[in-house]
């Protein structure tokens, strides 16, 4: 498998908006090369008898059950918050071309 040439990493750098020093270009490129070199190992494995598969682990559903219970009541809730009106928390506006 042909390695990355620094022109690559300097092309891929630039695509990523990454202004790098030449040492930083330097490590890099060896770096990059190394990581395309592990991958290339991986594809001198026979892998003829393994099924094709999108997940490599078992997918299971790991949450609680949904079981209601009580919450914190309001007063409680509202003694953290900055600024309330009423039974709600006061926050600051978040829509386009407002100022605070």
């Amino acid at each position: 498998m042909a390695g990355l040439t620094r022109s690559d990493v300097e092309h891929v750098a630039f695509l990523a908006r990454l202004a790098l020093t030449q040492d930083e270009l330097d490590r890099l490129e060896g770096q990059l090369n190394h990581i395309l070199d592990q991958y290339a190992k991986l594809s001198e494995l026979d892998t003829s008898a393994i099924a094709p598969t999108a997940q490599t682990i078992e997918l299971e559903n790991i949450l609680r059950e949904d079981v209601a219970a009580p919450s914190l009541p309001v007063e409680v809730v509202l003694r953290n918050a900055p600024v309330t009106e009423g039974d709600f928390v006061v926050v600051p506006p978040i829509l386009a071309g407002e100022s605070s």
